[in-house]
């Protein structure tokens, strides 16, 4: 039903807001608390980091209970994160807060994802997670770009005032709309698990890990971009976020027919632009007209990142919906991780200019996997056309 899918889609409006929300803010925060930009960008980096550590065992840990308890413990402790953050506590607390709704975020995503395909036909699969994720873009061009621009009006507090006030929608969605949803045949650890030793579903995780690095190394810092290496003041940010957001909202969906055609031509399309961008911005130098031109671009082909790498995870592992997304969503956030630690250490020793170089590298190495797990499954399909004629005689 098309409604889970939006609830679905609702309650990662709330997720993603929590994680990215602070992307606008990093520089304010920094001079708030008196640490260096790196050091901001920790709130970032440590919330995606405890998601690719424990993101597949909490997973595994909640894979037995009723998806609809889940999904609302899960949002209610991203409510009380966003309460206890817009108070401006100590830096401490703020990472604190900040952390525990990570061991939660790949629950909810893994559950929401197979509440929303539960009574729908393979044919539609795709279709229907796209709605779900298309709550990453729809946070990129409302919640995230509004909370920066709140910021620059006021204080930073008021970005986690907006993510507050979400999460409270998406509770209130949550149990009202979906019905008790009992898990009636738990999987088995070991039958989950068995899905790590598949060549090909390792070599998509390499894949997703290396896409989401490329992204992040300049993303994480996109206030910081924009304003340090194109002149932008805070108040064009938040306008260039909406403008992100906006082809965003409208790039996943477009990803999402397009993956039920193809999911490796689809992946690879959209990945294009972890070397592309970095180009065109090298290129846009100090034209603002140009730059904006980019940064839509941008926005289109980086909104269904997470999209296209759970998607192309799954379709290794496609009986093992929950545990494979959860992997997916895992090892997207250790690429964030990455991508903003290396962003950070670039922007302390050649400047934040540098930073879309990073992009290039992990983009390529992307690529690589692609062709590597094609390889794979075209000599794995030979071998077993070669099999089949010699059985049958």
């Amino acid at each position: 039903m098309k409604k889970f899918a939006y609830i679905g889609c609702l309650g990662f409006l709330a997720v993603i807001t929590t994680e990215f929300g602070i992307i606008g803010i990093l520089p304010q925060v920094a001079e708030h608390y008196k640490i260096s930009i790196d050091k901001a960008g920790y709130l970032l980096s440590a919330f995606a980091l405890v998601i690719a550590l424990t993101g597949p065992f909490m997973t595994l840990l909640a894979s037995g209970y009723d998806r609809k308890k889940v999904m609302l413990t899960a949002i209610f402790i991203f409510l009380i994160t966003g309460i206890v953050s817009s108070l401006s506590p100590p830096y401490w607390l703020l990472m604190l807060v900040r952390v525990l709704p990570a061991f939660l975020q790949p629950v909810y995503i893994a559950t929401a994802l197979a509440v929303a395909v539960s009574q729908a036909d393979k044919k539609r699969e795709n279709e229907l997670m796209s709605i779900v994720f298309s709550g990453v873009a729809i946070a990129m061009v409302t919640t995230v770009p509004f909370a920066t621009w709140l910021a620059s009006l006021w204080s930073w507090e008021y970005s986690f005032m907006v993510q507050t006030v979400v999460s409270l929608i998406a509770l209130i969605g949550i149990y009202f709309v979906l019905p008790p949803m009992p898990v009636k045949e738990k999987k088995s650890y070991g039958s989950q698990l068995k899905i790590l030793t598949q060549p090909t579903f390792i070599i998509s995780t390499a894949m997703n890990f290396f896409m989401i690095t490329a992204w992040f190394s300049t993303y994480s810092y996109f206030a910081e971009y924009l304003n340090k290496a194109k002149g932008m003041d805070t108040t064009m940010v938040s306008y260039m976020l909406f403008l992100f957001g906006v082809i965003g909202v409208f790039a996943n969906w477009i990803a999402g027919k397009m993956l039920n055609k193809s999911v490796a031509k689809t992946t690879s399309f959209f990945l294009s632009g972890t070397i592309l961008i970095p180009i065109l911005l090298y290129f846009s130098d100090g034209n603002t007209l140009a730059t904006i031109m980019v940064i839509g671009v941008w926005g289109f082909l980086y909104s269904p990142s997470f999209l296209n790498a759970s998607t192309y995870m799954v379709s290794a592992v496609p009986d093992s919906l929950e545990f494979g997304n959860s992997l997916a969503t895992s090892f997207g956030n250790l690429g964030v991780t990455m991508g903003t630690t290396i962003g950070g250490l670039i922007i302390i020793s050649k400047g934040v200019s540098y930073n879309p170089l990073v992009g290039i590298i992990f983009g390529t190495l992307a690529f690589i996997m692609i062709g590597l797990r094609s390889f794979l499954e075209k000599s794995k399909k030979k071998k077993l056309q070669g099999i089949t004629p010699s059985m049958k005689t």
